[in-house]
């Protein structure tokens, strides 16, 4: 399949690098707001066709697939001209700046009968079905609480630190815990509570998220821009309890009793990147007619979204874009 991607990127670049390792794409068009930047970047990628607008990306008939990697408050624009063009889509998380602008992209690409996908790749990765086959296996028992966080130094990338580009920890890592609490716990919540820090630039920098669920369980997520946190996603049954090493990209799935002595530990499958799983989806769905993902729906989409709407009114995050609606 003819790939396009729009934004040039440090996430484009890793997701090119996988396109070109993998046999079922074809590396075919890049796009950015130069065309200095996205001739630079299909020579190095080996693209065959390289734009200085989205616009002409969307208007090359032979792209069969565009991959969208620019800041979140882009994604509702770059969205809505893919589809308009009738380009299927997956695009990158966070999938818009709240659920409104999400609800509205689903409706269009309904309207238009056009795939679009978010881009979460912990979704698609195997490691998801082998931890649920895990906790269904029952082997620690009922599970009361789910924790995990991720954290990473990156306050000097400027979209993070500007608010205009819906910038701080919640859109860009947070949404990782989320999901993450979500794919294994469901969306039965009952309530949500939340702490925050601010930068001085007005986005959230560090934040302690709890997820009560109706029926006892409980989700405790932590995330911020100032440090390298152990990345680990843990259940804690009353027969054990079940480590996931990096929540983000996990690598292994430990097991243990309450005694602490390791019971297994089960490796993920070898992978170019993690890229290519949600690539692969995408790419059976629209050869298939089909217009969302079964791994990541727009219904999930949305409700990920009201989730981040909810913990920022908490917060009192209010993003410039959405000031002037």
């Amino acid at each position: 399949m003819k790939v396009g991607i729009l934004g040039c990127g440090a996430m484009a670049e890793t997701f090119a690098d996988t396109l070109r390792q993998m046999e079922e794409t074809e590396c075919y068009a890049a796009a950015s707001r130069t065309l200095k930047r996205a001739e630079e970047f299909a020579r190095e990628y080996g693209f065959e066709k390289a734009y200085g607008s989205y616009e002409k990306l969307c208007e090359d008939p032979e792209v069969e697939l565009i991959y969208i990697a620019t800041p979140h408050s882009c994604h509702f624009d770059n969205m809505e001209l893919c589809i308009r063009h009738k380009k299927p889509v997956l695009c990158e998380k966070a999938f818009t700046l709240n659920a409104e602008e999400a609800e509205r992209i689903k409706e269009l690409a309904k309207q238009e009968q056009v795939f679009v996908a978010e881009a979460i790749w912990t979704r698609y990765m195997p490691s998801r079905n082998m931890i649920q086959e895990i906790i269904d296996s029952g082997i620690i028992g009922d599970i009361s609480v789910l924790t995990a966080n991720l954290s990473y130094p990156i306050t000097h990338k400027e979209r993070i630190m500007r608010p205009e580009l819906a910038g701080g920890a919640l859109l860009d890592i947070g949404v990782y815990g989320l999901n993450f609490a979500l794919m294994h716990f469901g969306t039965d919540i009952e309530r949500i509570e939340s702490s925050v820090r601010m930068t001085d630039t007005g986005v959230d920098a560090m934040e302690s998220i709890t997820i009560f669920y109706r029926g006892g369980r409980m989700a405790v997520l932590t995330h911020d821009i100032y440090s390298r946190s152990d990345r680990k996603g843990i259940f804690y049954g009353e027969k054990g309890y079940i480590i996931v090493e990096n929540i983000n990209n996990p690598q292994s799935i430990s097991v243990y009793d309450t005694q602490d002595r390791l019971l297994k530990r089960i490796d993920v499958p070898e992978q170019i990147s993690g890229y290519e799983y949600e690539v692969l989806e995408c790419i059976n769905a629209v050869r298939s007619g089909e217009k969302e993902s079964s791994s990541m729906p727009l219904a999930d989409s949305i409700e990920v979204m009201k989730i981040m709407d909810e913990l920022r009114g908490q917060w009192g995050l209010i993003y410039p874009q959405e000031k002037e609606q």
